[in-house]
């Protein structure tokens, strides 16, 4: 027996419709208190998945909206239970007034990601389906948003399952001959299972090569832009964001600090790290700030170089070119095309160098082009991308203890020595899907998400 629950499914703002969902036993009774449909006698006897018209009233008894209601008897909805939606004009007052009278009726508030939490819980979907239903809500881009959804329909479980299953059966197996000795089995020969244990590992080693490309559909491209003072790294940030988001002067050191933006950059987004500009200085905020600026260029997924391309490079352009030229992934811009170009792109050595006017925008399609060639994965966005971290290090640890099998194979260790690395990686993978996860693991999933999902 679970106890109904109700949230308000879509925000606090004022919308156009706004959605009360209900989940658990009894909450059809809770919710008929509260609504009243035209052409039915009772909410009770609504057919299944069928909008009707009523009037929802207030704890007092009073109509607050003529909306439509939605049952769904379990187990034929998202969460397994009876569940009840309210879709009502999207005023907070109305919400909040419906919400209050089913708490009246005996309804108790959802708890964060709860609805989803139980769809788990009863088998409606595993942990990987579970977790991307957050992913696809908080998705910034397409790709993104594509990934996640393919994984809500159960695109990673599947590729996972069939090692899982694997893994079982050679369990199974060796469990089998030792506790049935007597029975007619087939005699156990860990041998027979190597070519397995490596097409399993191989298939995982794969899935854990998306992870850097998951890592950016999830979070975008952490772009540091960096280069001395005064030669345009702010109005290069505030060209690509499309509005005056740093003070930009003709003082050197203006900017004493990184100051970040998210944007879109073609089909990338960029997390864009604006830097102090790096040079030796006497101020001690201003070195600060020339310290964070190197510590953003180490953590840096893409290193914008900016130089002032009206003046020759300085002694200071080229201690930070040293650093940048360390970095696998770096872009030169020569700035200030608009003045005549005194540095040439072979001046500088970088496989890409753009010349840009970061005052009239010139030069950025070019770069839009560059960085979205450069950030554009080769595995297909239809969730079989990994993007979650938890998933990822489970499944990195189950990719080491199938090594760690065959390694042991190869050795001619016992069976049951072998198979105590298996059984590891299944417990490794149980992670992923919630095959074996624990309550508290649980519980912290599903803390990520919002009330009323």
């Amino acid at each position: 027996m679970s106890h109904p629950i109700a949230a308000i499914s879509t925000g606090s703002q004022i919308s156009a419709i706004g959605i009360l969902r209900l989940s658990g036993d009894g909450c059809i009774a809770a919710a008929g208190q509260v609504f009243a449909p035209i052409h039915a006698p009772s909410l009770a006897q609504v057919p299944d998945r069928k909008l009707v018209m009523g009037s929802l009233r207030d704890s007092q008894g009073r109509v607050i909206d003529q909306c439509m209601a939605v049952v769904s008897r379990a187990p034929h909805s998202y969460t397994g239970e009876d569940t009840v939606e309210f879709h009502c004009h999207g005023s907070p007052a109305v919400l909040a007034a419906g919400l209050e009278a089913l708490y009246l009726a005996g309804v108790r508030p959802a708890q964060r990601g709860e609805f989803t939490k139980r769809a788990f819980l009863n088998g409606k979907l595993d942990l990987t389906q579970a977790e991307a239903v957050i992913d696809l809500i908080e998705a910034e881009t397409a790709d993104a948003a594509a990934n996640a959804a393919g994984q809500v329909g159960g695109v990673l479980q599947k590729k996972l399952a069939p090692i899982y299953d694997d893994l079982t059966n050679l369990c199974s197996h060796f469990h089998a001959v030792l506790d049935y000795p007597d029975e007619d089995i087939e005699d156990f020969g860990l041998a027979n299972y190597s070519g397995t244990l490596r097409q399993d590992a191989k298939a995982l080693y794969a899935m854990l090569q998306t992870y850097s490309q998951g890592r950016i559909l999830r979070h975008g491209v952490a772009a540091a832009i960096v280069g001395r003072p005064n030669v345009g790294k702010s109005s290069l940030l505030n060209a690509l964001a499309g509005y005056d988001r740093v003070i930009v002067t003709d003082i050197p050191g203006t900017t004493r600090d990184t100051v970040e933006e998210s944007i879109m950059l073609g089909s990338t987004r960029l997390r864009l790290i604006d830097t102090a500009g790096i040079r030796d200085t006497a101020d001690t905020v201003e070195a600060m700030g020339v310290q964070r600026s190197k510590v953003a260029m180490e953590s840096a997924d893409l290193i914008l170089f900016v130089c002032d391309g009206s003046q020759p490079l300085t002694p200071e352009d080229h201690a930070i070119l040293d650093l940048c030229t360390e970095r696998e992934n770096a872009i030169a811009l020569i700035n200030k095309s608009d003045c005549g170009q005194v540095v040439q792109p072979c001046d500088l050595p970088f496989t890409t160098v753009i010349p840009i006017c970061a005052k009239d925008g010139e030069g950025l399609d070019q770069l839009a082009d560059v960085v979205d060639a450069m950030f554009q994965g080769q595995t297909p966005c239809d969730g079989s991308i990994l993007t979650n971290p938890r998933q990822f290090d489970a499944c990195r640890r189950a990719y080491e203890s199938l090594l760690q099998a065959m390694q042991g194979l190869q050795l001619g260790m016992t069976p049951d020595a072998v198979l105590t690395d298996v059984e590891q990686a299944m417990y490794a993978m149980g992670e992923v899907t919630g095959a074996t996860v624990r309550e508290d693991i649980t519980a912290r999933i599903f803390q990520r998400f919002c009330v009323g999902k």
